[in-house]
């Protein structure tokens, strides 16, 4: 009896060619394949007939660990094909290696990863030796662009022996090898004196073959039988463990999209193995070419024989039977690509594609990736979940592929969208949000719900799965790892608090709560205070839509983080210049002033502490100007004459009208705009003032005010030079306000001015303003330089 050790790399056809063909010549009595030994007993639902890439997706969680991984298989991949051969040519095929939920896989969400990336000076030292650039470069010139030759058994044991050298594994991989051996030396005492086949990854096979040589230590067990097989280990008692397939894609295989076996150009490889080298080639070039003209890229005739000329002329070159995948992709870049690049090509490097790569370059890999993606047999079985959630969405009616309106004040309008939102958490497309409540606003008592391409939904959901059998209390177990995922930041808290409230999972909003508020008092920065601040005030605010309102730890929180806002803004200094406004600080400033105007009952400091710490920030020359704007605007807000109770309070308050001390000197915006001038801040500040006070200024709709004169005044006086250094944050600012409001402003400037016109056409420029103020401030040099050497006379 002979043991034939093949080591592959995972997705190679030349390798899944090599395995096919040592079935056929040895016929073996078993074929030992690496894999999750725990799916044995249903190798009949691996291979019911899907239409592949499928991968098999385990998952384990018990009170201490959570895990997913995923064991992808592709119709090229070694491992697939030694289990259909294998079992067509009547040998017993197995998965020999621990099952995924094994603490040797912590950390690891794909049991085909590369393992030689741990090892990258031995690759580094063949890349030297081949002269090429990258470990995929190294491994199509030395096994895929001759998977014919007549060495290459030879050669891959000698680049795996390479690879591994004498380093001794890590410990979940000596776990690995020392089980999968034991799995051969079963294989072999069963075997007789048939032959068996081990396909392992590459980096494997010395250290399995070396361990399965010792001599076997099973014997009859306490009852006298012969135990002839390794025992499948089994998961502890109080853990919740799994394994289902789902259906996977070509970008998921893709090294270029960041898959980590390392194996890209999915839809290329399947070509060589389906019709080799020669056709494979052809279908890339009609690939790349179809996509660059179905984009309006023009490729010419003369451009694909310089291509074609350029390829056969690299494979001669690098030794090539023909022109191989790199040989083509680097001809196609030459003639296709005719400036510069920023980036390296990416075939020279691993990993996804960077920001910012060359359009071609980007249809090229594309093309090269494929967009295929599998199918699971009718008969595949499913985790409980599916069955769950497809018949919730049909009871509810959400099953209809079309536009979902839900009112939140109606039962049945609520169960809807807590339906949608646990489809959300858990990742499940299908549907997308697109209006409804938003933290510390008004109350809006609708959602609209749009549907979405549903592109890898029946996977996402079986992954699901993992989370509970059931929707609400997959999205319980969901919710409860985004909390454990979020530590002590306030903010993700805040987001997986309103994500709770949204899913109905009120079990899980009280912890939320108290753990939010502990993280509230040590929060750094006024951004994720402001987050949090606005979704416990939205949540205490809104009983009809969230039926939470009024709760006590959510009063707290509002008053921790508004006192803790308020501690950070007032000790902010030290801006020397101005380095563009803090949105995340803007908007936990406006979110304090929601507080105070709906819920100043709930607030240790009082409204008149708040009004003087922001006057102090507004004449701090230190501040950043943003904030000192913001502070302005606040002082105005929070310190006005009388605030009604359809805008400052809630029903139920009690308050119909809230007194209060008359503004402070210069509380004018046009007088304190005048103070701020400087092209280089103006901007800032007013983006600070209009995030806070926008509707207080007298610029909406209807309204004039003389802020909007005095800003008049100071854009007419500046030179061109300085309106060019104001422009872009001015922009910015206006940005806060509406479409029609800016239409309103710009009707108004027109009529000051005693122009007429259409404020609608004065907005849509035909060019970028900032471009055109760049070549009306150029126009205006040149000029004066003219006039400075005496040559304006002619203009």
């Amino acid at each position: 009896m002979t043991v034939t050790y093949l080591g592959v790399r995972h997705h190679s056809p030349a390798c899944a060619r090599l395995v096919a063909r040592a079935i056929e010549e040895l016929r073996p009595a078993h074929v030992l394949v690496e894999g999750p030994s725990d799916l044995n007993g249903r190798l009949d639902e691996l291979l019911l007939g899907h239409e592949l890439p499928v991968a098999v997706f385990s998952h384990y969680r018990d009170a201490e660990r959570a895990a997913t991984s995923w064991t992808p298989l592709c119709d090229y991949s070694p491992e697939w094909i030694a289990l259909t051969r294998g079992r067509a040519a009547g040998a017993e095929v197995r998965f020999i290696d621990l099952p995924a939920w094994h603490p040797a896989f912590e950390g690891r969400a794909n049991r085909y990863a590369d393992a030689e990336a741990r090892y990258a000076d031995a690759t580094a030292r063949l890349c030297r030796r081949f002269g090429v650039d990258s470990v995929d470069a190294l491994w199509d010139r030395m096994v895929e662009a001759d998977p014919d030759a007549a060495d290459l058994t030879a050669r891959l044991e000698t680049y795996f022996d390479v690879v591994r050298g004498d380093t001794e594994a890590d410990a979940p991989d000596r776990a690995r090898e020392e089980y999968m051996a034991s799995w051969v030396r079963a294989a072999r005492a069963a075997a007789g004196d048939r032959p068996v086949l081990v396909v392992t990854g590459g980096f494997h096979r010395p250290a399995i073959r070396r361990l399965a040589e010792r001599p076997p230590t099973d014997g009859p067990d306490t009852e006298g039988h012969d135990r002839t097989w390794p025992e499948v280990p089994a998961a502890p008692e109080d853990a919740v463990t799994g394994s289902f397939l789902v259906p996977y894609s070509f970008r998921q295989l893709d090294a270029f999209a960041g898959y980590e076996s390392g194996m890209p150009s999915p839809a290329y490889h399947q070509w060589l193995w389906e019709d080799g080298r020669e056709a494979a080639g052809d279908r890339l070039v009609r690939s790349v070419v179809g996509r660059l003209r179905a984009r309006g890229h023009p490729v010419s005739t003369a451009s694909l024989v310089a291509a074609r000329t350029s390829a056969l002329a690299l494979a001669a070159l690098r030794g090539h039977p023909g022109p191989a995948r790199l040989d083509l992709l680097d001809a196609l870049a030459g003639a296709l690509v005719t400036e510069a690049l920023d980036e390296p090509l990416p075939w020279t490097r691993r990993g996804p594609l960077r920001p910012g790569s060359h359009p071609v370059v980007v249809e090229m890999v594309a093309a090269c990736g494929g967009d295929r993606v599998g199918g699971l047999h009718p008969d595949t079985p499913v985790p409980p979940l599916v069955h769950d959630v497809t018949a919730r969405l049909a009871a509810l009616g959400l099953d209809t592929g079309r536009p979902v309106t839900v009112r939140l004040t109606e039962p049945s309008g609520r169960e809807r969208s807590r339906v949608l939102h646990r489809l959300r958490v858990l990742g499940v497309p299908g549907h997308e949000r697109v209006s409804g409540p938003s933290h510390g606003t008004d109350p809006v008592v609708e959602e609209r719900w749009e549907p979405r391409p549903p592109a890898g939904r029946e996977a996402a959901l079986i992954e699901a799965g993992g989370f509970g059998a059931r929707l609400d209390e997959a999205a319980v177990v969901a919710l409860g790892d985004h909390a454990t995922a979020a530590g002590t930041d306030c903010g993700r808290l805040a987001e997986v608090l309103f994500d709770a409230v949204a899913c109905g999972a009120t079990e899980l909003a009280g912890p939320l709560i108290a753990r939010l508020r502990s993280g509230l008092a040590g929060a750094a920065r006024p951004g994720p205070l402001g987050t949090a601040l606005a979704t416990a005030l939205g949540l205490w605010r809104h009983d009809r839509v969230y039926g939470v309102a009024r709760a006590p730890l959510l009063g707290a929180v509002v008053d921790t983080a508004v006192s803790r806002v308020l501690w950070l803004v007032e000790g902010t200094g030290g801006a020397t210049a101005s380095t563009g406004p803090d949105r995340e600080r803007l908007r936990a400033l406006a979110a304090v002033r929601d507080a105070y105007l709906h819920a100043d009952t709930l607030l240790t400091v009082p409204r008149e502490a708040a009004v003087d710490v922001f006057r102090r920030v507004s004449r701090d020359p230190l501040a950043p100007p943003d904030l000192r704007g913001a502070a302005f605007g606040l002082c105005r807000v929070l310190d006005t004459a009388q605030h009604t109770a359809g805008r400052g309070t809630d029903a139920g308050t009690g308050d119909d009208t809230v007194t209060r001390r008359q503004a402070p000197e210069h509380a004018e915006p046009a007088v304190a705009v005048r103070a701020v001038s400087e092209p280089r801040v103006l901007g800032d500040w007013l983006a600070g003032l209009f995030a806070v006070a926008r509707e207080e200024l007298g610029a909406t709709p209807g309204r004039r005010g003389p802020l909007v004169a005095a800003l008049d005044e100071l854009v007419a006086a500046m030179t061109d030079t300085d309106f060019l250094v104001a422009l872009p944050s001015l922009r910015d600012a206006f940005a806060y306000f509406p479409p029609a409001e800016r239409e309103q402003i710009a009707a108004g400037l027109i009529e000051r001015r005693g122009l007429r016109g259409s404020s609608r056409a004065l907005l849509r420029t035909t060019a970028d303003p900032l471009l055109i103020a760049r070549a009306r401030e150029l126009e205006d040099h040149v000029s004066r330089t003219l006039d400075r050497f005496g040559l304006g006379a002619g203009r």
